[in-house]
């Protein structure tokens, strides 16, 4: 499935447990939260007991009737408004019970923002945040698979994807924090890029259990995104296209795959002043 720029995307209409359990993009959260319910939607009852957190997910009728905006409304209340049935607030509460740490200070930092600039005035930062909360994606390197931090940023495809290939899921590991980035997944579409910001890990993590894994994830996140400016670092959210990770896309199983150019695209030159 190709997408272009005048294409919306949509997600499935009816809720498919298969496609969390088949797809290996999901088997963070498979094995997280599976086996999801077969037949219908998980209720905010189950969410809620899976949610680590002072804050509890709410059904949407509770921001209608408020009236507040959304940011503030989650801040005020700690509580994090749920559409019924709908496949980008199913995933961004699955994030939330993920990097409890990470979300709770994305949401104070939009707060902050807003009593500086007000509504309607986005500031840098907090289109930095929209773009982390929506389509970051984290990769985590060890320091023997550092280098490939450079090769993806500079758009090395070839060279990390295909030449450096087995690094992945050994020295480096792929995590998905952006929620619309797995809404999108559900129709995996050449074209799906993500945002990277990319994190040091000690040696070995790529082994850690899924707990060991998110919970020093949302602490260094946390952490850097407070005292570091991390979001606001040109060297990160740089764009990676999703479907070349190893092992997340069957058809990139051959080398060929990578030979797309409109997706898989060259660094732009900078223009010399």
């Amino acid at each position: 499935m190709t997408l272009n720029k005048k294409t919306r995307f949509n997600p499935p209409e009816s809720w498919q447990a298969n496609l969390l359990h088949i797809n290996p993009i999901f088997a963070d959260l498979s094995q997280s939260f599976g086996p999801f319910p077969a037949e219908d939607w998980p209720r905010l009852r189950l969410l809620n007991q899976a949610f680590a957190s002072e804050y509890r997910f709410v059904a949407n009728e509770a921001l209608e009737q408020d009236g507040r905006y959304y940011e503030e409304f989650i801040f005020a209340t700690k509580t994090i408004p749920c559409r019924a049935k709908n496949w980008h607030d199913f995933f961004g509460a699955l994030i939330w019970c993920l990097f409890p740490k990470t979300k709770a200070l994305l949401n104070q930092l939009h707060i902050t923002e807003i009593t500086q600039h007000g509504l309607k005035q986005r500031s840098k930062l907090r289109n930095k945040l929209t773009l982390f909360d929506e389509c970051g994606v984290i990769i985590c390197t060890e320091s023997s698979a550092e280098a490939h931090q450079g090769l993806l940023r500079q758009h090395q495809w070839q060279q990390s994807f295909v030449k450096q290939r087995q690094d992945w899921w050994q020295s480096i590991r792929p995590v998905i924090f952006g929620h619309a980035i797995y809404e999108m997944a559900t129709k995996p579409f050449i074209g799906l890029t993500a945002k990277a910001v990319f994190i040091e890990v000690p040696e070995g993590f790529s082994n850690w259990s899924l707990a060991q894994t998110y919970q020093f994830l949302d602490q260094a996140l946390s952490h850097k995104i407070a005292k570091q400016n991390l979001l606001l670092d040109k060297q990160q959210l740089t764009p990676l296209p999703l479907l070349g990770v190893p092992a997340w896309y069957e058809a990139n199983n051959q080398a060929d795959f990578y030979l797309n150019t409109h997706y898989f695209r060259p660094k732009r030159l900078t223009k010399l002043s």
